[in-house]
């Protein structure tokens, strides 16, 4: 069928409406539901190049956040294999999986975090965190309830190890939840200029680094009052800067891009002026290099890892790159 002209006009602007991120700092587009956007049968995947301070030095690396809905057991606090039979005790879980891998000298650092909400109220269910490197392996389960957060800590470290429980601090909550907390997903989480103070839990991986025991600290958490303009690996993008301050002497910076999903477009931590110690360490920026929303765990092809050019990521070296066997 052949297209008049007007009507391939009209189709080259609708593609373009399409690919195009929206860039205005005025009138914001009209949000779906939490429920339409996120029960699609998707993940979203981002990618980001990602710096961080280790052993006082600066470290490149890469991260890369999943996002997705799952559903979870309340008595078991894992993935649930049959919710249709055990509904009573399975809830929709917002996961959000964040991976940081950094080099330091001639070994490196691959870590994850997993954060589990519920995703009704973002009200936090569990946190676990690993990380492997050339010296050991560590990992850490935090399960939260209404009364105490508990934590179970696996170290090759002499004296980390062990089961603790710390007391729940009302309207507390993770330093982990902050990606998913400050995006707004069912609604803002501070109003333009407003700003709030609460408990806060350092996140797994700046106490991994620093060495730093399970304790509350307290934040206050501002965002500004005017949109910025963001200029990332990924685009441009209008986005809401919130400010966290922190008791234990760190200033955390978040850009939320303005336009739902509201992803996170770049996020730093950095050691407030005068701080001594390990201040320094787990100290990180990040800018978004890509994203998609892809069901990610059908994509384990041999080939597919083409995918990764979506997310702004190199990919792993193919069968031809790799050593021979002689």
């Amino acid at each position: 069928m052949m297209l008049h002209a007007r009507h391939v006009t009209v189709l080259a602007m609708l593609i373009a409406a399409a690919i195009i991120p929206a860039i205005s700092v005025g009138a914001v587009a009209p949000e779906p539901s939490f429920e339409l956007h996120w029960q699609d049968g998707r993940a979203e995947l981002a990618g980001y190049r990602y710096r961080v301070t280790r052993y006082g030095e600066a470290r490149t690396g890469r991260a890369v956040m999943i996002t997705v809905t799952e559903p979870f057991s309340e008595s078991k606090r894992v993935k649930s294999d049959n919710p249709a039979k055990n509904g009573s005790d399975t809830f929709e879980a917002l996961k959000l999986n964040l991976v940081r891998d950094f080099q330091t000298g001639i070994y490196d650092y691959n870590t994850m975090t997993s954060v589990f909400v519920r995703s009704r109220d973002f009200s936090l269910s569990k946190i676990s965190f690993s990380s492997a490197e050339w010296c050991g392996h560590v990992y850490e389960e935090l399960l939260a309830d209404r009364s105490a957060v508990h934590q179970s800590l696996r170290s090759y470290f002499e004296g980390e190890s062990g089961d603790r429980t710390l007391p729940w601090q009302p309207s507390g909550i993770s330093e982990d939840q902050l990606f998913i907390i400050l995006r707004g997903l069912r609604g803002e989480f501070l109003r333009p200029g407003e700003t709030k103070r609460l408990p806060l839990l350092p996140s797994s991986i700046v106490r991994r680094l620093a060495h730093r025991p399970l304790a509350w600290v307290s934040a206050t958490v501002e965002r500004a009052a005017k949109p910025e303009r963001v200029k990332v690996p990924a685009g441009t993008f209008a986005a809401n800067r919130y400010l966290v301050k922190t008791t234990d002497s760190r200033l955390g910076t978040f850009w939320v891009e303005r336009d739902y999903p509201h992803r996170v477009v770049r996020w730093s931590w950095s050691a407030v002026a005068g701080s001594v110690g390990r201040a320094s360490e787990a100290m990180e920026s990040a800018e978004l290099a890509g994203s998609a929303r892809l069901p990610y765990w059908e994509l384990h092809g041999e080939g597919q890892e083409t995918y990764l050019k979506t997310l702004g990521l190199s990919l792993r070296p193919s069968p031809s790159d790799r050593p021979r066997r002689r």
